[in-house]
């Protein structure tokens, strides 16, 4: 399968019309048509099927889809660096952060990054944790940041800080109150936080059964900042991580969490790709960031 044709298969897979997938490639739906057709005349099976104005993929389409998408990624990310070489970009650092870093750790780098190295272009994006590890492999980004240090194929995990987790809750709710919130103070609260199967909700569930406590959130959560509207309007507190600058909302308010929990802080790199000079000065920017970084949760004693 050629370029191209990988380029077309793959956008039909992600649109599942011909009508969509020409305007997201912008090209004419019987120039598209065309190279879907040339390109199961070469493979000798079908790739859809037309149902009620559809297109429906074969079985061989959904077997082939995944490993296809993968090649299609490495293909565009390559696509993307020549178009920056070609306007003389070779000084660009590509970072991926998951979101508490990004608005948190990431702009304090960046503005030491920035003051040292203007010349240099940084291009910065936001994506969960797996995410990024797949960006890190097919070398779409060359450092990441999160907040999980578990260890992943092909990925090199640096632990470079940590943050301790916090109650957020209404500005009117009793826990503001406390100077600190502990299990005991919210057996009766509806609890916003992380899936059992996210690090911090082990963590979180691990603590809770010392404290012979029953750790169920009502409302599950991937991201921290997914809590802040349902807390704002009522609907809990949340247990997350003290990461956000918390402060900066308006109608929430944090309280230090008892027994202190800590969340891991990580940049992580692939194990296969040298570091650019660019990405190494980015990188000790992240480090002296985390290494820096101890925002005091308000209330704190």
């Amino acid at each position: 399968m050629r370029a191209r044709q990988l380029e077309v298969f793959c956008t039909l897979m992600r649109c599942g019309t011909v009508t969509g997938a020409a305007a997201m490639l912008n090209i004419s739906q019987p120039a598209l048509s065309q190279i879907l057709l040339h390109a199961e005349d070469q493979l000798g099976f079908k790739l859809f099927n037309r149902v009620r104005g559809r297109l429906v993929p074969t079985q061989e389409a959904e077997e082939l889809y995944s490993q296809a998408e993968h090649i299609f990624a490495e293909l565009d990310a390559l696509r993307r660096r020549t178009v920056d070489m070609r306007h003389g970009r070779t000084g660009l650092v590509r970072l991926a952060a998951s979101a508490p870093p990004s608005m948190s750790i990431v702009p304090r780098a960046l503005t030491m990054f920035r003051e040292a190295h203007p010349e240099i272009v940084v291009r910065s994006l936001i994506a969960p944790q797996l995410a990024i590890v797949e960006m890190l492999r097919n070398g779409e980004v060359s450092l990441g940041i999160t907040m999980n240090n578990l260890p992943h194929p092909g990925v090199h995990i640096e632990t470079v800080g940590r943050t301790v987790l916090v109650c957020v809750v209404s500005a009117g709710h009793r826990l503001a109150a406390l100077d600190h919130v502990r299990f005991a103070d919210i057996r009766d609260e509806t609890l916003i936080s992380y899936r059992v199967d996210t690090l911090p909700g082990r963590l979180l569930a691990a603590t809770a059964e010392a404290e012979d406590f029953t750790y169920a959130p009502a409302i599950e959560i991937d991201l921290s900042i997914t809590a802040l509207p349902y807390v704002r309007d009522g609907l809990g507190i949340a247990i997350v991580d003290g990461l956000l600058p918390w402060e900066q909302f308006n109608g929430v308010v944090t309280r230090p969490f008892e027994p202190r929990i800590e969340v891991p802080i990580a940049i992580l790199t692939s194990n296969s790709r040298m570091l650019s000079t660019s990405h190494e000065l980015m990188r000790e920017c992240l480090r002296d960031a985390c290494r820096d970084f101890d925002r005091p949760v308000p209330g704190a004693a």
